[in-house]
């Protein structure tokens, strides 16, 4: 007869569920052999559950489809928290199993008992405790459906007693497809919408990954408005290829024009964005379009807001705006981006060749020449997220993941093994830090276990690059940021992967064209300048104060890779004043 174990597992069989990311143990063991009997699914033995939520949380990301991760009871589910969270703020659909305590002794402050059901509420759309066989196989859909169906993570608390009890009804069919919702706004809005950006004499258009899927219908908005395109990191992948009005990336992590243009517009229209830095927002003159109604309004006051999918909602009010003939702000303003980028592109080419410690803007830029244009990036919280943003370029087919709401370091060698598992035919690379490295380093052991061909490429600068940026700005002198060289190649190394530690920029290329030409993992561990800091484009007098009372060294305002080439090429058809 089969067990609550055996059926949750034939439900998730159904769901189209491939993988479960954990650690065996205990309560779990009862799942975990019904694994094991069962053809389609397999068990993905990761070295810590938090890797295995962030593993999950990527998958999830990459295919749209739903993945799972699961811990045993206490301290095994505790672990899924931080990678959980990533995945829920996401909108990853993912379903962890949080195992419990044996049933009849929860409540009584028995060894490892927590109560998941209180602890996973806030990073979870659901969740719920299976304590007996006849909530089987329903609750299971329901959370499963409550994941795919809104974007986010479930968790079902599951005894390891009732896990070995026999099924009580029968698992029969039930899982119900869930595409993304297409959300058209009102007529009434769609008119208001029309009106707006028809009397805008300088409109600009501010993007996020709400643009998925509409780059065509935003050029072509942008080209009928003449208006200056930035965008958010998030929103980078989606929107900055192919674009004749790119004024870059706004925010801590930003560059270009796209500050200026944004208050220097009469009208921002933010696209998909929940940009949650509303300092860098100019606070007015603003319309905002979503297709998730709780972001609207919620990071500046509006003008007006439209709540519909960006896609369709640019379909909508195109053939009621009008031809814009001046385009002297969009020219203004492109001529002030590339001007802003030329002054800052030798950070990443003077004296390349012979800087030690190595530029780590150049290994980024290097290695963008070298990846697969289809490759998946995924990149550590902190300076990694700088290099990426501005030297990692977007192609409409390239993805970039990261802890990009969340902000959890040591997201992102556990994020390339869930892409790698989910796509085996496709580069993966993960950019990581030495302190993002560090924190889930056993997991390089995932690596070698399941010879998976990632990527690992380490910015080894032997500090917390992030952190004593943001000690400076507040003007504080950098304190326990800094920390002791570690040989990561050789640690790899010990791991059975390949590795190769470099240390000057004249072997930076070969060693990364190497590893990426590998079968296997490989992992190069690149030692770089720790004092090659990014500062925003606008910072207030107080910070620049700050810096002043902080530091003498130098900190670099960021190059920014193809982008330059990109500003260049988008000045041809703009004429000189």
């Amino acid at each position: 007869m089969p067990t609550v174990a055996d059926q949750f597992i034939e439900v998730l069989v159904q769901a189209g569920v491939r993988r479960i990311y954990g650690i065996v143990g205990d309560s779990l063991n009862p799942v975990v052999d019904a694994v094991r009997r069962t053809d389609g699914i397999e068990w993905v033995h990761v070295r810590h559950e938090e890797a295995a939520a962030f593993a999950a949380g990527a998958e999830a990301q990459l295919t749209g489809r739903l993945a799972v991760c699961a811990g045993s009871c206490g301290p095994g589910n505790l672990h899924l928290i931080n990678g959980l969270f990533d995945a829920h703020r996401s909108g990853a659909p993912v379903l962890a199993l949080a195992s419990h305590i044996p049933s009849e002794q929860i409540g009584t402050g028995f060894f490892q008992e927590t109560h998941p059901e209180e602890l996973f509420n806030e990073c979870s759309h659901f969740c719920e405790l299976l304590s007996q066989p006849e909530q089987m196989p329903r609750l299971l859909r329901t959370a499963i459906q409550t994941a795919a169906g809104r974007r986010g993570v479930s968790v079902l608390v599951l005894p390891g007693d009732v896990a070995q009890k026999p099924a009580a009804r029968p698992t029969g069919q039930g899982i119900v497809e869930c595409e993304p919702p297409v959300v058209v706004p009102s007529e009434d809005q769609v008119s208001a919408l029309a009106e707006k950006l028809n009397a805008a004499q300088r409109p600009m258009l501010f993007c996020g990954s709400g643009t998925r899927g509409a780059h065509r219908e935003v050029m072509e908005l942008a080209g009928r408005l003449n208006a200056p395109v930035g965008h958010a990191l998030r929103g980078k992948e989606w929107i900055q290829y192919d674009n004749p009005f790119d004024v870059g990336m706004s925010g801590l992590l930003g560059y270009g024009a796209c500050y200026d243009a944004m208050h220097r517009a009469d009208l921002v229209v933010l696209l998909g964005t929940d940009f949650p830095y509303d300092n860098f927002l100019p606070q007015a003159n603003t319309v905002q379009v979503d297709i998730e109604p709780a972001h609207l309004g919620r990071r500046t006051v509006l003008d007006l807001a439209v709540h519909g999918d960006v896609r369709e909602t640019v379909r909508a009010v195109l053939p009621r705006v009008s031809q814009k003939a001046d385009r002297a702000f969009l020219d203004r303003m492109l001529r002030e981006h590339a001007g802003q980028l030329e002054r800052v592109v030798d950070a990443y080419t003077r004296n390349v060749e012979t800087q030690v410690p190595i530029h780590p803007e150049y290994v980024a830029d290097v290695l963008d020449d070298l990846a697969a244009d289809d490759a998946v990036f995924t990149v550590d919280t902190g300076m990694c997220n700088v290099w990426a943003a501005r030297y990692i370029t977007p192609n409409g087919r390239r993805r970039v993941l990261g802890s990009f709401v969340h902000g959890s370091m040591a997201n992102a060698l556990p994020q390339a093994i869930g892409a790698q598992i989910a796509e085996p035919g496709r580069q993966v690379i993960s950019m990581s830090g030495d302190g993002g490295l560090s924190m889930l380093l056993g997991d390089l052991l995932t690596l070698r276990t399941h010879r998976l061909p990632v990527k690992v490429v380490v910015f080894n600068n032997s500090s917390l690059g992030m952190v004593k940026l943001e000690m400076l700005v507040d003007g504080l002198p950098d304190f326990g940021t800094d920390h002791e060289h570690v040989d990561f190649a050789a640690l790899a190394a010990a791991a059975g992967m390949h590795s190769v530690r470099v240390e000057k920029p004249g072997e930076v290329r070969d060693a990364l064209a190497d590893a990426l030409g590998r079968p296997g993992p490989a992992l190069v561990d690149v030692v770089t300048d720790p004092n090659a800091l990014s500062i925003p484009p606008r910072i207030t007098g107080d910070q620049v104060k700050g810096f002043a009372l902080a530091v003498s060294r130098t900190v670099l305002s960021g190059g920014v890779g193809k982008m330059v080439q990109l500003a260049r090429s988008n000045l041809r058809n703009v004429p000189r004043p």
